[in-house]
């Protein structure tokens, strides 16, 4: 997506740390902005569903590339 307005890499990272990084980050953005977030924590895959949910901020698009990297990209409410 060539639209991103902000990159976040949480590689590394283990929970809660990767959500925490995206709340900071998409407190930065302005509505309908798009955040997209690198982690290779596994939780983090029902970490960032149940995020989007609970915050009303849209899991946009999500998967995982061959490195074991998963991608999220999260539009603020």
């Amino acid at each position: 997506m060539t639209d991103i307005a902000l990159d976040v890499d949480a590689k590394g990272l283990r929970c809660p740390q990767p959500i925490l990084r995206a709340k900071r980050a998409l407190a930065t953005l302005q509505s309908g902005q798009l955040l997209h977030v690198q982690a290779t924590d596994n939780g983090s895959l029902q970490d960032f569903a149940a995020f989007s949910k609970q915050t009303g901020n849209a899991l946009v698009e999500q998967y995982s590339d061959d490195a074991g990297v998963h991608h999220f990209v999260i539009r603020r409410r």
